[in-house]
């Protein structure tokens, strides 16, 4: 069956870093767009990033631009989300997606809390 497995998320302090794993089985990943989204609490799911299928194209929320980096390995099945610069507002559970290039398929993961706080 699918499955969307995210891992990484943890308390750090302002200024520091984490790197997000989000892996995939049960569909042929090379062929879906990836996104991580987070979700503040009494805070609607927002989209963070995004990664093409090849992993040719990323696009960011303006508000992480320049401290996260999304990447990929089809050959791992897995999609990353690099964290840097961690700012409290950074605080959210934050999921993986997995959309179809015809947009009828979307998957999520179960999500990974990240807490942001000294």
């Amino acid at each position: 069956q699918v499955q969307l497995v995210e891992s990484g998320g943890g308390l750090v302090q302002p200024g520091g870093s984490l790197r997000l794993s989000c892996a995939a089985s049960g569909f042929t990943f090379s062929t879906f767009v990836m996104s991580w989204y987070r979700q503040a609490p009494g805070k609607e799911r927002g989209l963070v990033a995004t990664i093409s299928a090849t992993g040719g194209s990323t696009n960011y929320v303006d508000s992480v631009k320049g401290r996260f980096t999304i990447s990929r390995d089809n050959a791992k099945n897995t999609v990353d989300l690099q964290l840097n610069s961690l700012k409290p507002e950074d605080t959210a559970v934050y999921y993986c997606k997995a959309r179809g290039r015809f947009g009828d398929l979307v998957y999520w993961g179960q999500g990974t809390q990240v807490t942001v706080s000294s």
